[in-house]
């Protein structure tokens, strides 16, 4: 019974059919007469008739005595209900309009349901964290089964069936999002998948089993599962996620954490923000770069046009740079008006909005009315030009790759007609192959346009960003970080964020925000060259060509397109000999090795080294250093007919 509330007796209907008094179950009789009662407590006091009831229990087929075995049901359950009473029943009653059963809400499960989320949800707004886990739980538990039970599958049923579901689907949506607020990692996700199980169309699940699958540091699972929602959704219904669940995939794939959110850790205490943002890490090696641009700025304050093209691929700094040069720009007295297309909604109006086209409309040179007509096909809106006040002005547009095909169209047609205005443009992009912005880059190259690209950092960059940060600037420490870094500057400073011993040597980890990325490239893979790359990497890195052939038992040439697509996604770099550059070998990054080795079990590690071996043991010219390290890194998964070549006259005593 409901002790909260104090009654005698108690009304389930979270599951089969129960009353009890005082915490005694008792006997309701039949199935028909179990029906019948939930058909009336459905109603909340409201009468039924006769004929609807008789409809309501036989569900179309109804016999000749329905209306007798209606009132020998009704008597029976009155005499349960309410054993002594007075001469008129009071709880199930009689009337002109039919019959009525009069409970009070306290006595109800689903009242005590519905109050403890209710609980839960205020603990939860209020941080209460653990309070809100033990009431949610709580209200859970009173579920025994499928609401109604015994009436589950009867048409009255199916609305109140429906909205009791629902609520208990919100409830454990409650609890999983409670769970990832608390760090809870494994339940949230067990939680999420159990969710999506039960509401497979139910999107507000998905998007907490992303969320929950992000946390536990499986951001790759994490954007399958949204591909896998995404798919059935399209099939299913011919729909498209929501809004806010394609911005949560957006915010996943960029490790927003202001969309994500960072959940707290149950019973540990958060620091108070700091005042300031964290100071940027110190730019190195783009003191040439930094030079064109400053050029640029010079320019513009002679009232000439300039514009620069800064690529590179992602991570090498690009946004950095720009940062950089804006800075300086301000510090000169220039306008700095900045658009990250990657962050800005697609649309139609994309282009419209965009601050730096309409920054180029407000400074187009007299006579270019027909040029900009163009552009907008129409009257492009027109931004005051006292909003610049013709004062040099340098625009910074980032990701320009990512821009809509408008803003790349409206950005080629104003360059042109800019010719002696006292503005920089500077442009990011990533992918110069994209048509839009192939075309784009066609048109600028008319243009004097200065072209710079980014490339990884050297060992005296590394050394000098070590110095910089006043740590150990020596030769072997910036030579290590730069081998394991690749030379890449998002992935050392990544890097730089752990402690000295976690960043190379035999205590090295991976970064999560570099694991992210590493697992997200090698997800598209198709299985060989994920088998490819993780042999190669057991191997120390280095892809034999011919051993992964013989491993995969096929020919050569059958890996090339393999090895291509590896070398697109940047997990396979060619790395080439010191005496002659057009000779050298592929080789997997360390840190990409890493994550291929660690997302492996000890025994599935072991298999590689054993498929190795085996593949060696095949080749009269084997190294015996390299066949012995793979046979000893197979432990008990070592091939028999292999044994180490200092030890070819001795029994091979391996089980």
């Amino acid at each position: 019974m409901n002790a909260r509330h104090g009654q005698d007796t108690c009304y389930s209907v979270l599951g089969p059919l129960e009353v009890r008094r005082d915490g005694e179950l008792l006997d309701l009789g039949p199935r028909q007469r179990r029906v019948l009662l939930i058909r009336l407590l459905i109603e909340n006091g409201r009468p039924v008739s006769l004929t609807e009831l008789a409809k309501s229990l036989w569900q179309g087929d109804r016999p000749m005595a329905a209306v007798s075995s209606i009132r020998a049901h009704v008597s029976r359950l009155r005499s349960v209900l309410e054993p002594v009473r007075r001469v008129r029943p009071t709880v199930l009653v009689s009337g002109p309009a039919g019959y009525s059963l009069h409970v009070p809400q306290e006595a109800r499960d689903t009242t005590e349901f519905d109050e403890a989320v209710s609980r839960a949800r205020e603990a939860l707004g209020q941080g209460r964290l653990a309070q809100a886990r033990r009431e949610i739980e709580t209200g859970l538990a009173l579920w025994r089964g499928t609401a109604l039970g015994e009436a589950a599958d009867h048409a009255f049923a199916q609305r109140e069936r429906t909205r009791l579901g629902s609520a208990r689907q919100d409830a454990r949506e409650l609890r999983t999002t409670i769970l990832i607020h608390q760090g809870d990692k494994e339940r949230a996700v067990q939680a999420a998948e159990e969710l999506v199980a039960t509401a497979p169309l139910r999107e507000a699940s998905w998007s907490l089993l992303m969320r929950a699958l992000y946390t536990a540091g499986r951001p790759v699972d994490s954007l399958r599962q949204y591909e896998h929602f995404r798919t059935m959704l399209a099939r299913e219904l011919g729909l498209d996620p929501s809004p806010g669940l394609r911005d949560l995939h957006t915010a996943i794939l960029r490790h927003d954490t202001g969309v994500l959110g960072t959940p707290r850790l149950a019973g540990t205490v958060t620091a108070s923000s700091p005042a300031h943002p964290p100071a940027p890490m110190p730019l190195v090696g783009r003191a040439r770069e930094l030079s064109e641009l400053r050029g640029l700025l010079e320019s513009a304050a002679a009232h000439r046009t300039r514009w620069a093209v800064v690529s590179g691929e992602q991570g090498t700094g690009k946004s950095r740079l720009l940062d950089e040069v804006a800075a300086q720009a301000a510090r000169s007295g220039l306008t700095v008006v900045r658009a990250d297309h990657a962050q800005e909604p697609a649309g139609d109006g994309t282009a419209l909005r965009s601050p730096v086209v309409r920054l180029l409309e407000s400074l187009y040179a007299p006579g270019a009315d027909a040029v900009a007509g163009d552009a907008a096909d129409g009257r492009p809106p027109s931004a005051p030009e006292e909003e610049t006040g013709r004062a040099p002005v340098l625009c910074v547009v980032d990701d320009l790759d990512r821009a809509t095909p408008a803003v790349h169209d409206m950005l080629r047609r104003f360059a042109p007609a800019l010719r002696d205005a006292p503005l920089a443009v500077v442009c990011a992009v990533a992918d110069t192959q994209l048509p839009p912005v192939s075309a784009l880059l066609a048109e600028l190259a008319r243009l004097d346009t200065t072209w710079l690209h980014l490339g990884p950092l050297d060992s005296e960059d590394v050394a000098e960003l070590l110095s910089a940060r006043e740590e150990d600037a020596g030769p072997e420490p910036a030579a290590a970080l730069h081998r394991r870094s690749a030379g890449n500057p998002f992935v050392l400073n990544e890097l730089l964020k752990l402690p000295p011993w976690q960043r190379t040597g035999p205590s090295a980890t991976v970064p999560a925000a570099v694991r992210s990325i590493i697992q997200a490239r090698l997800s598209p893979l198709p299985a060989p060259a994920r088998s490819m790359l993780a042999h190669a990497a057991a191997d120390g890195g280095r892809l034999d060509v011919e051993l992964a052939a013989d491993i995969q038992g096929v020919e050569r040439e059958r890996l090339l397109p393999l090895i291509d697509d590896a070398v697109t996604a940047r997990l396979l770099v060619w790395h080439a000999d010191q005496e002659s550059a057009a000779d050298g070998h592929y080789r997997v990054p360390e840190l990409v090795a890493d994550v291929l080795l660690g997302a492996l079990a000890p025994s599935s590690r072991q298999l590689l080294h054993t498929a190795v071996a085996r593949a060696l043991s095949g080749r009269p010219d084997s190294d015996p250093v390299r066949l012995a390290g793979h046979l000893k890194a197979a432990g008990p998964m070592a091939p028999v007919m292999v044994s180490p070549p200092a030890r070819r006259s001795k029994p091979d005593h391996r089980d």
